[in-house]
């Protein structure tokens, strides 16, 4: 499939994201980089969300809005604006979380001027009416396959991947499918490349998935488990450093 090539397809499916979604678009528009389109998937918002986009849509062409028939989920509606999606690079953005303005162009600055196919960098932790709650993310300058096993240290939305590098970007239908999806990749990249700048903000909202800290952690044995088929006794070992991450990261 032939790419745009310094186009940037940025992902972001929508339900009932009404309270946020004029935000982060505009923290899109107000990118330094402009060569991009923002493909909004709404799977089924039943909020008036659709209206919104409609209505900034109208008035900027790289805003493409496409409504799912039946609810699919996150996954399935990311991976179907990666079909629709005309760009070499796809970054993901979700419909409550926000960019600051250099983020794209710092990344595919350094993922040019270093031939890098997966690049994340580090965030800020904001709450549910978007005020920093004085947390940071922040991530190591290199990962690989085997140092992700101990523990997601990629946040979803400050990832940039160029999709030259990679046989196929598809997230599987499961729990922590990001997760899933940056082990897959770095089997075939090797490593994956930090900036430990801050340039993003990850919105906790009341009630989010990442406040259910039993969920997440069967997710991640499930990963280990049935999508990667490890073994028991290497699945237990790695879900040791699984828990000490998070108790850290609680400190």
């Amino acid at each position: 499939m032939q790419y745009e090539n310094n186009l940037i397809s940025i992902i972001t499916p929508v339900y009932n994201a009404k309270k946020y979604i004029d935000k982060t678009i505009a923290s899109v528009q107000q990118q330094s980089y402009t060569n991009w389109e923002m493909i909004l998937i709404d799977d089924c918002s039943t909020d008036g969300s659709d209206a919104i986009i409609k209505e900034l849509a109208s008035s900027d062409e790289r805003l493409r809005y496409y409504r799912n028939e039946a609810n699919l989920g996150a996954a399935q509606s990311r991976n179907k604006a990666l079909l629709l999606a005309k760009g070499r690079y796809v970054a993901f953005l979700d419909s409550d979380d926000l960019w600051d303005a250099k983020k794209l162009s710092i990344q595919i600055e350094y993922m040019k001027e270093h031939n890098v196919p997966f690049c994340f960098t580090a965030c800020r932790v904001i709450d549910a009416d978007g005020q920093p709650t004085g947390k940071e993310r922040h991530v190591p300058s290199s990962v690989d396959f085997d140092t992700l096993l101990k523990g997601n240290v990629i946040p979803c939305l400050t990832v940039v991947l160029d999709r030259v590098a990679f046989s196929k970007i598809e997230m599987p239908s499961i729990g922590h499918e990001d997760y899933a999806l940056w082990l897959s990749l770095l089997k075939e990249c090797h490593h994956a490349d930090g900036i430990d700048e801050v340039l993003a903000s990850y919105r906790i909202a009341q009630g989010s998935l990442s406040g259910n800290k039993l969920k997440a952690a069967t997710w991640t044995f499930h990963i280990y488990r049935n999508y990667l088929g490890l073994g028991l006794c290497k699945s237990m070992y790695l879900m040791v450093h699984y828990v000490v991450r998070a108790l850290k990261k609680r400190m």
